[in-house]
């Protein structure tokens, strides 16, 4: 398999993203689909460290260095919004950053300036638990304060890095659903996103499910602004799509 080149369009969209905001960010809340806890966490650590967690590449990807700031009062607040809603959860200060943070945010704020606090993926939660925790902190979206989810809408390695035509056109499916699913008025959205594992060849797509609840997050975040889709690629044989709310 040809592996050159085949991320450059998606490092392209990465790019983009910082840039293509309507204005700068005072901070970032973001749920990575690489922690995933009993409960809802929020990273609280002033200066976060970044957590190399994956295996078998290149030494310099060991190396790397994203030295964003956090914000331990931010990582409150989620805390305590997330307690109005219902949703109980704990700060942890010793937390850093896991590669679904900071490989994409080193391009997308290369700058490294924008205070991040990535919150856990509960275990605990279903697809309506997951986006009543992203309602929840709806309000900090008038605050300046964006709101991430990172994943991916494409998650089955097993046929990622062994790619096969049924495969393949089972992604497309998948993907075309999603897209028109978020694309949709909100409350469709959400109803269609809450019943994803009856999406066309969503469990050939996704057999978990912790790859995609971040966009359930980002989309219980948004309210009722429309959905995007704003990166369309084939990898590897496989469709794969990017988001944006508002």
């Amino acid at each position: 398999m040809e592996w050159e080149n085949i991320w450059d369009r998606m490092a392209a969209y990465l790019r983009s993203v910082g840039t293509g905001l309507p204005r700068r960010p005072d901070a970032i809340v973001v749920m990575s689909g690489h922690w995933e806890t009993p409960g809802l966490v929020a990273g609280s650590a002033a200066k976060p460290s970044l957590i190399y967690d994956y295996y078998g590449f290149p030494a310099h990807t060991y190396q790397l260095q994203y030295p964003v700031p956090g914000n331990p009062s931010l990582a409150a607040r989620v805390i305590a919004l997330a307690a109005e809603a219902g949703i109980a959860g704990t700060e942890d200060a010793k937390r850093g950053l896991d590669h679904g943070v900071f490989i994409p945010f080193m391009l997308a704020f290369p700058e490294a300036s924008i205070p991040v606090v990535e919150i856990s993926l509960p275990q605990t939660m279903d697809a309506t638990g997951v986006m009543r925790l992203g309602q929840a902190l709806e309000p900090l979206r008038t605050e300046n304060i964006l709101i991430v989810g990172t994943g991916m809408s494409y998650h089955n390695m097993r046929f990622l890095m062994r790619p096969d035509r049924t495969s393949n056109e089972r992604s497309v499916e998948f993907d075309r659903w999603l897209r028109d699913t978020v694309e949709a008025p909100s409350d469709l959205r959400s109803s269609r996103l809450l019943d994803w594992g009856n999406a066309p060849f969503a469990r050939d797509c996704h057999p978990e499910p912790e790859h995609l609840l971040p966009l359930l997050f980002a989309a219980g975040a948004a309210g009722t602004d429309p959905g995007h889709c704003v990166y369309s690629d084939v990898v590897m044989g496989k469709a794969l799509s990017g988001f944006r709310f508002g």
